[in-house]
């Protein structure tokens, strides 16, 4: 059904819908932490995986199998950072500075000069929504937030993988578990106590907006487009973000951040045009 969609159209819908599970994921900060909360969701998504993909590990190599366990670890680290770097800064503003990964990946995957604009001009719109200028930052929250670029850079790399070597979600729920068994080591010790019913019920509910949704459609849009104009096409998240943090967290951007919203737009669709990819061939079963 998703292959009757353009690929960039579902990386759009991802974002968006992972936006809005960000700026809903504050209001567990208060009972569980933000390492709580990420452990939370990603345990939550682990399970929704299992249930629907129930991967067959037997069928898989060692060596196809390291991938998607070591994109686990990237995964929770960067979910743990970002909601960390959302405690200290208006969520625009996070997502702005985690998208330097992504603007690193299409940078450094480039296949010609004329492409290279394209970031240019998303780091001149992420530069006005941030506003470095004004010194008012958190340096504990532009650090988590560049961890978690760090890990989003990684992370967009080593998904397409997963989507070309896994069959549907298969990688995704082996992925997903791991990173939840990771990020316990953080959220284990802030939640606990604080579980109740109702914590457990936003937290599925949450997951389905992070991991699972989103996550999902990434790595088929990721099947369709290069990982150049993947990530540059995530130029329009701090956009995404920002409209979200204005409207459900009161966060209202000023004037030169509206101007960086519109750049990273154009940068993003500039990046589309530009970057189909060929899908990759049929997977071989192992004998």
């Amino acid at each position: 059904m998703t292959q009757r969609f353009p690929a960039w159209s579902l990386a759009v819908m991802s974002m968006v819908i992972v936006q809005l599970g960000a700026a809903l994921s504050t209001h567990m900060f208060d009972s569980v932490g933000a390492g709580g909360t990420a452990w939370l969701r990603l345990s939550a998504g682990g399970v929704i995986f299992l249930v629907i993909a129930r991967p067959k590990l037997r069928s898989y190599t060692r060596k196809q199998l390291r991938v998607p366990l070591v994109l686990g670890l990237v995964t929770a680290v960067m979910t743990v950072a970002f909601l960390y770097a959302m405690q200290l800064l208006p969520l625009g503003t996070v997502v702005a500075i985690e998208f330097l990964g992504p603007l690193g990946v299409a940078v450094f995957r480039a296949h010609s000069r004329l492409g290279l604009v394209w970031p240019a001009i998303a780091l001149i719109g992420v530069l006005l929504l941030t506003e470095p200028w004004t010194g008012h930052t958190s340096a504990l929250g532009v650090l988590c937030a560049l961890i978690a670029a760090s890990g989003w850079a990684a992370y967009i790399l080593m998904t397409q993988t997963v989507g070309d070597e896994f069959e549907g979600l298969e990688g995704l729920a082996i992925t997903i578990p791991v990173a939840a068994v990771a990020a316990a080591l953080i959220g284990v010790p802030q939640a606990w106590g604080h579980i109740t019913p109702s914590v457990i019920v936003e937290a599925f509910g949450l997951a389905l907006l992070f991991p699972v949704i989103p996550v999902a459609l990434e790595l088929i849009a990721l099947r369709r487009l290069t990982a150049a104009a993947f990530g540059t096409l995530m130029a329009l998240e701090p956009a995404f973000a920002t409209v979200w943090g204005a409207v459900l967290l009161g966060q209202i951007p000023q004037a030169l951040q509206v101007v960086g919203i519109v750049l990273v737009v154009i940068a993003g669709i500039g990046a589309e045009r530009m970057g189909r990819r060929e899908p990759p061939p049929p997977l071989t079963p192992l004998a």
